[in-house]
């Protein structure tokens, strides 16, 4: 059992059984029916038709399932559409697969979990390993997720810029339980950029790949995070880099600009230094001026400092840190509530020689840090620093 042809062929499946009608959580349920089905049949008479075995085998499920309930009289119209026997046509309904799970009606958690298993593939046990949640609750949330989106018709484009922002939120998770998130995010935006030719769709895959290029150097034997500036670059995958580069350039050569095109230039740019100290942080804080353009982030603004610190000295970054809090005041009159703020403003003020300043907002930071990675991080550097004021 090809159990790879299945996982790749699902949302397929669930995306036609859905434009043909079915509501959302009753078209889910019969394509998990036929993928039992096919476990049970295909390893004696596997078919010749693989994605329209399925389509007819889930479409009957949903049918049967229809029958059964309470609406029947209202639903029944729809026995006349079932699909006649033979190969299934060479549709790709993958897309609007995405639109649906990224519906701007839920929430983000929600729509992330439904991706997953919608599009993904994922079983609700993998997710909630991936979450750190018991199943239970992930089976819940992706329940209700399921009921929300079960109105939706594809009868409209769908918001890419949504679906990219899903995208990005599971490849952030990275890696917990027995699923690559990362990976996993990778391979859905492939997907999507193979069906939709979108110059973000290629920029966020850019961005992902180039990230991930460096993931075997993020962190040391024991667990503890290793800043850019002290990776081994020699552990970056070049293949991956080349191949990020490479679609980036394709993207930018359109000349519509993106927030996620602008992510992936600052990440070649990065990985085009052959050490840290060759880096063109000149041409990054150009880079960030055009993300801040389009975004209009303190988080962009927050990373511009650092940039600007590395370009143009530590006091210039703090000044860029400055008309940070300025712009993005909080309660105290101060910009600390964009999350990092400490930990970048003690870098800057470190470079700068005040390390008296420098100790205090790393322990800051590491108080307010809700990665452990990031944390022990943290601490460790004002605990460094605090050991060079004693001596």
């Amino acid at each position: 059992m090809d159990e790879a042809l299945l996982r790749s062929l699902t949302p397929n499946v669930l995306a036609v059984l859905v434009r043909r009608g079915a509501d959302f959580a009753a078209a889910e349920d019969a394509v998990q029916e036929a993928l039992v089905e096919a476990v049970r049949v295909w390893p004696a008479d596997p078919p010749r038709d693989a994605k329209g075995w399925l389509v007819t085998v889930a479409w009957r499920k949903f049918l049967d399932a229809t029958r059964a309930d309470t609406a029947r009289r209202r639903r029944e119209g729809l026995v006349d559409e079932e699909p006649a026997p033979g190969p299934a046509p060479d549709v790709d309904d993958t897309l609007q697969l995405y639109f649906l799970c990224a519906h701007p009606s839920l929430t983000p958690s929600s729509a992330v979990a439904l991706t997953l298993r919608a599009v993904g593939g994922l079983t609700t046990r993998q997710i909630a390993q991936a979450y750190l949640v018991p199943e239970a609750t992930m089976a819940q949330r992706i329940s209700r997720a399921k009921r929300t989106v079960s109105g939706v018709r594809f009868d409209r484009p769908g918001d890419v810029a949504t679906v990219l922002r899903v995208l990005y939120l599971v490849f952030n998770e990275g890696y917990s339980g027995d699923v690559d998130l990362a990976v996993e995010a990778i391979r859905l935006t492939r997907q999507l950029a193979a069906a939709i030719d979108h110059p973000e769709v290629a920029g966020l895959l850019a961005l992902m790949l180039l990230h991930h290029a460096r993931r075997a150097a993020r962190t040391a034997p024991d667990g503890s995070l290793v800043p850019l500036a002290e990776q081994d670059r020699g552990r970056w995958d070049p293949k991956m880099i080349a191949e990020g580069v490479g679609i980036l350039q394709t993207a930018l050569a359109r000349d519509r600009l993106g927030e996620y095109q602008a992510q992936a230039a600052i990440a070649a740019l990065h990985a085009d230094a052959p050490t840290a100290g060759e880096t063109d942080w000149a041409q990054i804080v150009e880079w960030y001026d055009e993300l801040a353009r389009l975004t209009d982030s303190p988080v962009v603004r927050l990373n511009r400092a650092v940039a600007v610190g590395e370009a143009e000295g530590p006091r210039a970054g703090l000044a860029a840190l400055a008309a940070l809090d300025e712009a993005s005041p909080t309660s105290s009159g101060r910009g600390h509530a964009v999350p990092r703020r400490a930990a970048v403003a003690a870098y800057l003020h470190e470079r700068d020689g005040d390390l008296v300043t420098a100790a205090r907002l790393y322990a800051e930071a590491a108080g307010k840090a809700t990665d452990l990675a990031e944390r022990d991080h943290l601490t460790r550097r004002a605990a460094r620093l605090n050991a060079r004021l004693r001596g």
